[in-house]
């Protein structure tokens, strides 16, 4: 069999983008702002940015470093670090995840695409009622979500087939300012509302008095779900990283850009809501029902810009889910391109078509097709709950177990310090991070979700 070339990213401003895309996505747009909302807004954000500092960097540098040492896809990287003993199966179960994760994200991100073209023909107008009745006719529908998943998908194929450098990279260089440039317009705008200074206050002022147990977990779930650790994602993208590359640095840079993207987030929202008096915990229907409402409500005095601000938001939303949808393609399309020792596009091609066909399996499951549902779940929610809740956390605790407990320590600081050409000054720090910290924040996630801790 010939040797497959490893692709490498060409740049420093590829690697940072590209991973950085793989770190913001859904997470940071939809769910930290809704979470902050419920948690009692400024508290939760210091919170959320100490267990960035805490758990998401150090699990984010652990999976750096058995990336770029396999240099391998994320399966085979774990086996060839642990020398193909049992802790090769977390690679395995990385790779599971990630597959899975992909199937229904693409049907989030392919409501995304309908409500960008219900924006354009004038349909994102109406009574909180309206809003409310279109998302429930769009869930259940059998046809335009499958449809649009299928979309999403095929253009995450687009990029992915062109390659690490041709592909991911430079759709990544495209995206993420643009990205950025959507975010601060419609910040901009939201900030100019009548009351958004209440808006602003609330994501900014913190009240230490709301601290309590259940926050503090909400935060620490949020820090280790926003920054797409255990998913497979970071494994994959450093096995693409030259030997210059810093990665502490790296994953410092990453952390602030993936926290800056969701602190935008909020005050591109809370400004909105509470200029219109809507309540800033409207938990996850917030994207698809209420944000639509507050959009059209906060600028009812000027329709057209009420109706461009909704049009940027979810062309916004539907970048972010793309950056991602690359990442968690590129998981399972390098697993299979390696292990069976076939073309990129074959590849691709084999992860797209099964990925579609899990994703339409899931929106069916929805309502538009009877029956499909399991313990109590539908597919959608029961893929959700067993990777979101049973996987990431299972992967991301054996993960920190072995770099800490079982891994060779010389390649691990090999690794961390680049050979000797960094200082590492951190290294024990971050040694006794991952040993101790990090392990237990994640078993208490872990049981938090299951509520067996409150």
């Amino acid at each position: 069999m010939a040797k497959l070339e490893r692709a490498n990213f060409g740049s420093r401003l590829g690697v940072i983008l590209a991973t950085a895309g793989s770190a913001v996505g859904l997470g940071n747009v939809w769910r930290f702002p809704y979470m902050t909302g419920q948690n009692g807004g400024a508290v939760f954000i210091i919170i959320y940015v100490l267990c960035v500092v805490m758990l998401g960097i150090p699990c984010m540098i652990s999976e750096f470093i058995i990336g770029r040492h396999g240099r391998a896809n994320t399966a085979r990287a774990y086996r060839k670090m642990s020398g193909g003993g049992p802790w090769s199966v977390i690679g395995y179960l990385g790779v599971l995840t990630g597959f899975l994760i992909t199937g229904y994200y693409a049907v989030v991100a392919g409501w995304c695409l309908q409500y960008i073209w219900a924006s354009l023909i004038g349909h994102m107008q109406g009574s909180p009622e309206y809003f409310q009745t279109y998302f429930a006719e769009l869930s259940t529908d059998p046809v335009k979500p499958v449809l649009w998943t299928v979309i999403i998908s095929f253009i995450t194929y687009l990029i992915i087939e062109h390659g690490v450098r041709d592909g991911i990279e430079r759709a990544s260089k495209v995206m993420m300012p643009t990205l950025f440039l959507l975010l601060l317009v419609i910040v901009g705008a939201a900030c100019m509302l009548p009351n958004a200074d209440k808006g602003i206050e609330f994501l900014f002022k913190p009240d230490f008095s709301k601290i309590t147990g259940d926050v503090f977990l909400a935060a620490l779930g949020q820090s280790f779900y926003s920054m797409s650790i255990a998913m497979g994602c970071l494994c994959t993208y450093a096995s693409y990283f030259s030997k210059n590359t810093n990665l502490t640095k790296s994953a410092v840079e990453i952390g602030v850009i993936d926290s800056v993207v969701a602190i935008l987030a909020g005050l591109m929202i809370f400004p909105a809501a509470f200029s219109v008096g809507v309540n800033p915990d409207s938990g996850p229907s917030l994207i698809f029902i209420t944000l639509p409402n507050v959009f059209t409500q906060a600028f009812a005095s000027m329709p057209v810009l009420g109706y461009a601000i909704c049009l940027l938001f979810f062309v916004l939303l539907s970048l972010a889910a793309l950056t991602s949808l690359m990442s968690l393609h590129e998981v399972s399309t390098a697993f299979f391109q390696e292990e069976l020792v076939i073309t990129r596009k074959k590849a691709a091609l084999i992860v797209t078509l099964s990925t579609s066909a899990i994703g339409a399996l899931c929106s069916l499951s929805l309502g538009a097709v009877g029956g499909m549902s399991f313990l109590g779940r539908t597919l959608f929610d029961l893929f959700d709950f067993i990777t979101g809740q049973i996987f990431l956390p299972i992967v991301g605790f054996l993960t920190c177990i072995y770099i800490g407990w079982f891994a060779s320590h010389k390649i691990v600081r090999d690794e961390f310090t680049n050979w000797g050409t960094l200082r590492g000054s951190y290294f024990h720090f971050y040694l006794f991070l991952v040993k101790y910290i990090c392990p237990l924040a994640i078993l208490f996630i872990f049981l938090h979700q299951l509520g067996l801790l409150e």
